[in-house]
């Protein structure tokens, strides 16, 4: 076991993004990309503070039939997003993650 870290990194297009994995290596929440690291350490920084709070998810079910959440920042910004998962209990399980590891989760720097 690991222990729970935001993994930040570049994409393709060269924005930075991070996402968040518990302490059994599964990406549990991702971000949009940003322009600016700094941006992007905004954002983890706002995952911390927001996902202790419950009312900040976002419960949605697609189309076909899965589920996933958003977590959004106060101003109803998305800072977040989860996977698609096949049942209601697996993405209230992914929330209740975020929720326990948000605010221990280290940082790992993957552009430098």
């Amino acid at each position: 076991m690991t222990h729970p870290k935001f993994e930040v990194y570049k994409d393709k297009a060269g924005e930075f993004r991070f996402r968040l994995t518990a302490k059994n290596g599964q990406k549990i929440l991702a971000s949009e990309g940003y322009k600016t690291k700094a941006a992007c350490m905004n954002g983890i920084e706002s995952v911390k503070k927001n996902a202790a709070n419950a009312d900040r998810f976002e419960k949605k079910t697609t189309p076909s039939g899965k589920f996933s959440f958003a977590l959004k920042a106060a101003n109803s910004q998305v800072i977040g997003t989860s996977q698609t998962y096949a049942s209601e209990s697996g993405r209230n399980n992914g929330i209740q993650s975020v929720m326990n590891n948000a605010s221990a989760a280290g940082t790992d720097d993957q552009t430098v």
